[in-house]
């Protein structure tokens, strides 16, 4: 399995680093042109959904991400 780093941007998108595939609802996969570095957007505003075009800077998108623990896993049933 690839190495993939995910980045929570402060006040800014989700920086993916690394051998990546993002696909769509129906499983067709985006063209990346090679990229191994993108950003997706976490404003929702980006007219270029899902990747970021840094309209959050434009609407004042604020988040502070600081890394805590998730809870444990629910048992399947």
């Amino acid at each position: 399995m690839a190495n993939i780093k995910i980045t929570v941007s402060q006040n800014g998108p989700l920086r993916i680093e690394g051998e990546i595939n993002i696909c769509d609802a129906q499983g067709n996969t985006y063209g990346l042109a090679g990229r191994t570095m993108i950003s997706l957007c976490r404003c929702g505003n980006s007219n270029n959904k899902p990747f970021c075009d840094g309209t959050h800077n434009k609407i004042g998108f604020q988040h502070e991400p600081t890394a805590f623990e998730l809870p444990p896993m629910k048992p399947k049933v």
